[in-house]
């Protein structure tokens, strides 16, 4: 059991100075010698005056009680320190306009190449719940939309909100491969597990960006971070939906482009693999090796919730309050 506030606890001082003055034995002012009254024996207290010496331990038990309460006192119901054999991994998403393309969402074209990544990034990050994961997306420049993070519920939240830029934006619509795998880098450099990669998903050649994909690809070498490249898509004619001067939706066919000898490079000198994925079934089978791809033992801690037990507290200790209020009205017909 710990305290939610601890700081609370400071008003034990109050008290202790509240209880010694309200506990403390009361000096008798002094008396003559001889009196009429000095042979007669010690009256008996009557049950008003008994009950009256029990009202100040009652109103002070009933305050400590409040602000042990107060102090919060919690039991952890979810906290356990153990090891997982975790793996560092940086998603590098292109979200060019190329990405649009509806190739990879069946016969019924309503997916785009983007929502069939999204989608079964989402089943790796959930079926991995120990890896450090992050997520750089990479268009005509690249942007790190999440560190790496155990935190993955954030994660998938980022994930869910990335979208393909305006048709308007047409530098953000460009692919800058080698800017997008340097950022991966860069945010696995200090990363805990020694296991290391990035999975680069992309379907077009390199078109922007200040590094090229040699530039990085031999950067990641040098750190030892495998690529896992995968060429999104095919070559050629590719249906896309696109908007006519009134603003209403049609189906239209676009050329595409994929540089898989780049992206062959990339894995091939860093150790790691090409695929080139056709449909969601070939993209969930290459993430379902890189999944059994060997881990890293690290030591993590993991709290999960409290449970708080200050309600108890609180509730017995304004009981006892206004109970010793009401019975000092009572017994003395004035307020505390």
């Amino acid at each position: 059991m710990d305290l939610a506030n601890p700081w609370a606890l400071s008003l034990l001082l109050p008290w202790c100075a509240a209880a010694w003055r309200a506990l403390r034995p009361a000096r008798a002012p002094g008396a003559p010698l001889a009196g009429a009254t000095a042979r007669l024996g010690a009256l008996r207290p009557t049950w008003r005056q008994r009950l009256c010496r029990l009202l100040p331990p009652l109103f002070l038990l009933g305050a400590l009680l409040l602000i042990l309460g107060a102090a919060g006192p919690r039991r952890a119901l979810g906290r356990v320190d153990r090891g997982a054999d975790a793996l560092a991994v940086m998603m590098a998403v292109d979200v060019s306009g190329s990405m649009r393309g509806l190739d990879l969402g069946g016969e019924a074209l309503q997916d785009t190449r983007l929502d069939v990544v999204k989608r079964l990034f989402r089943r790796f990050v959930e079926s991995r719940p120990d890896d450090l994961v992050g997520l750089v997306a990479f268009g005509g420049y690249a942007s790190c939309r999440a560190p790496l993070t155990a935190d993955h519920a954030a994660l998938l939240h980022t994930l869910a909100g990335l979208r393909i830029p305006p048709e308007g934006a047409q530098d953000e619509l460009l692919t800058a491969i080698g800017d997008g795998l340097a950022l991966a880098l860069q945010r696995l450099k200090d990363a805990e597990p020694k296991n290391k990669i990035v999975i680069l998903l992309s379907d077009g050649a390199n078109t922007a960006g200040a590094v090229s994909p040699a530039e990085a690809a031999q950067a990641a070498a040098a750190l030892g971070v495998r690529v896992y490249a995968v060429g999104v898509g095919s070559e050629g004619p590719v249906p896309v939906r696109v908007r006519d001067p009134l603003g209403r939706e049609r189906l239209a066919t676009a050329r595409m482009d994929l540089d898989e000898a780049t992206l062959k490079a990339l894995a091939e000198k860093t150790g790691g693999r090409y695929a080139n994925v056709r449909s969601p079934r070939d993209l969930e089978a290459f993430l379902a090796d890189v999944a059994a791809l060997e881990t890293t033992r690290v030591s993590r801690r993991l709290h999960v919730r409290h449970e708080s037990l200050a309600r108890g507290w609180l509730l017995a200790g304004g009981a006892l309050c206004l109970a010793a209020a009401a019975a000092h009205l009572l017994l003395l017909r004035r307020p505390v």
